[in-house]
């Protein structure tokens, strides 16, 4: 049986068939499916960790014990996770485990275009890479028969395109196994200094046989053509050049580490122009020419944003493309913004009015950095808002105040410890704690404030009053950041204080399901003074046009442009 799939829900797939136990992840765009995938196996336990770190360490601990396990993230999330991956690398594993993390060409929906092959180099762990739907199923069940051979985690590279495209799999049974029985091993388990440096021979052991096993196991194999022109690539660079030119002659890479030696050798003897082409960074092309070989790579490609066929055709082949069709008039931008409703309008309108210093963090309300809500000055990493903000306070002084805001599902990701350094080191910084009541950027995902977890059990909620004033924050308030005027008294108030504090800003994503607004906006054009106020928040539904206008096929209802109304004219009209 064969099954149209994306990419993340076929490595959800192949996890299942290959038996896996436990599955243990944070929600990372473009990983998140394949987790939620795999959460529908009644099968497999999974899980939302409170951060990639966590995730990696529990299913670490599962391996140890015996069964299957997989650990999914996107490539910055890989960062939070370095940690237990370099020493996992030499510890090893009893059960398989594999570690699958989605790289993000052309940042579609992240901070930074990092290549994740660096991190298989650096901590020593093979690496596979699939082109297409079907290699995501059979790469990871792969994967796991490479894991437990060679007592090894094993990373899954996926990137945006091969994640979030479509293409048939064949569909097997699970194979379903025992977990191997668990055995006490401090000098293989227990990372002391005199363990570790027994279990670094072993690793680089290890990467030899791997080697030998890139160049004859037949996952890097050589597809000839027309001679004239080689070229070795992987993943989705593979469809693209394939695209390109079909006739030519291919290396396809299905293990980008460590990376064939002889393969690589002969391939090259037969062709008479070679060229490496790979997103990112020049990995491939750089152990080519360490290999003595000469080839073409980033001296015609970019280091920079996603590939395609086109660019291929042009860059390689020098092929114009010359049948782009444009439209006659010039297509208006379209930046992002956040939805109608969205709760966190309220809040950037009264940080931008107020004119405070904003260290903002990884999440929707990001977008508050864009005309015209403009109040966010920073954007670092998961949790840095916090402690971003603290360093602010010890350079520059209480006289120049600084807020942080950071979500619900964030804090719990990396925020926390932030708050208790504040606490710690007599900070007095006011943290904004964004409750929207879900994990909102990545798709709607619960996480430990919501009550319920991956599978959609309920569970135990994390109270943030509590746990906020057991950080140590005596001042903690819970306010609705569309009561604009109260909110602005409330941050005002807080901002004033000698001692830290901490706004749980709460109101739920307009999105859920759960939220309903009864009716629509409507201006009244004998009261509007066209003072534009209302367009200061940066709905999408209103606009100006010789007066306020609102779009009723986007206005949801929400009100809060009638907070922002000084004069009365928008109301709503209950239908």
């Amino acid at each position: 049986m064969k099954k149209l799939m994306l990419g993340n829900e076929a490595v959800a797939r192949g996890a299942y068939e290959a038996g896996v136990k436990v599955v243990a992840s944070y929600p990372g765009t473009p990983s998140t499916e394949i987790s939620e995938f795999a959460a529908k196996y009644p099968e497999i336990y999974a899980e939302w960790a409170p951060n990639e770190k966590v995730a990696l360490e529990v299913s670490t601990g599962a391996s140890v014990a015996g069964a299957r396990s997989m650990s999914c993230m996107k490539h910055v999330g890989l960062n939070v996770a370095a940690d237990p991956l370099f020493t996992a690398s030499y510890t090893g594993v009893s059960g398989g485990l594999v570690i699958c993390v989605a790289d993000d060409p052309g940042m579609h929906s992240s901070q930074n275009e990092q290549d994740s092959r660096h991190y298989a180099a650096a901590s020593k762990i093979p690496m596979l890479e699939p082109s297409d739907s079907s290699e995501c199923r059979d790469y990871t069940k792969l994967a796991y028969e490479l894991s437990e051979k060679y007592d090894t985690p094993v990373l899954l590279r996926l990137t945006t395109r091969i994640s979030h495209s479509q293409s048939l799999v064949e569909l097997f049974e699970r194979d379903e196994r025992e977990l191997i029985p668990y055995k006490k091993d401090a000098m293989k388990y227990v990372m002391m200094p005199g363990m570790a440096k027994r279990r670094h021979i072993v690793v680089e052991e290890r990467c030899a046989a791997l080697t030998d096993y890139a160049d004859e196991s037949g996952i890097n194999k050589i597809e000839y053509g027309d001679k004239k022109i080689g070229i070795i690539t992987a993943g989705d660079c593979y469809q693209y050049a394939k695209e390109a030119c079909p006739d030519a002659s291919f290396l396809k890479l299905g293990m980008v580490y460590p990376l064939p030696q002889k393969l690589i050798k002969e391939f090259a003897a037969k062709v008479d122009r070679l060229v490496v082409i790979e997103e990112l960074d020049p990995i491939i092309e750089n152990h080519v020419k360490a290999l003595g070989i000469n080839c073409d790579g980033k001296n015609i490609l970019t280091l920079l944003g996603e590939y395609s066929a086109d660019l291929v055709k042009e860059r390689v082949f020098g092929k114009k493309i010359t049948d782009i069709k444009t439209a006659d008039e010039a297509v208006p931008p379209r930046p992002p913004v956040l939805c109608p409703g969205c709760p966190h309008r309220g809040m950037h309108y009264v940080l931008k009015k107020i004119g405070l210093r904003v260290t903002g963090d990884i999440g929707c309300y990001t977008l508050g950095a864009l005309a015209p809500l403009e109040s966010i000055d920073t954007c670092l990493c998961m949790g840095g808002s916090v402690s971003m903000a603290h360093g602010m306070e010890k350079a520059t002084g209480k006289s120049d105040k600084t807020v942080a805001i950071i979500g619900d599902s964030t804090f719990m990701h990396s925020g926390i410890t932030g708050l208790i350094d504040i606490v710690y080191n007599k900070g007095t910084s006011t943290v904004i704690i964004l409750d929207n009541s879900i994990t909102g950027m990545t798709g709607h995902q619960d996480n430990p404030t919501t009550g319920k977890t991956l599978k959609g059990e309920a569970t135990k909620q994390v109270d943030l009053e509590l746990l906020c004033k057991a950080c140590g924050i005596d001042r903690v308030t819970v306010c609705d950041p569309f009561d604009v005027d109260k909110f602005e008294k409330v941050v005002r108030e807080e901002v004033a204080q000698s001692e830290p504090s901490v706004i749980i800003a709460q109101r739920p994503c307009a999105l859920l399901k759960s939220v309903k607004f009864e009716g629509k906006m409507y201006v009244n054009p004998d009261k509007c003074k066209k003072c534009r106020m209302c367009m200061k928040i940066g709905c999408p539904a209103i606009s100006f046009k010789d007066g306020v206008v609102i779009d009723e096929t986007l206005c949801n209802g929400c009100g809060l442009c009638q907070n922002i109304c000084k004069f009365g004219a928008l109301s709503k009209e209950v239908e």
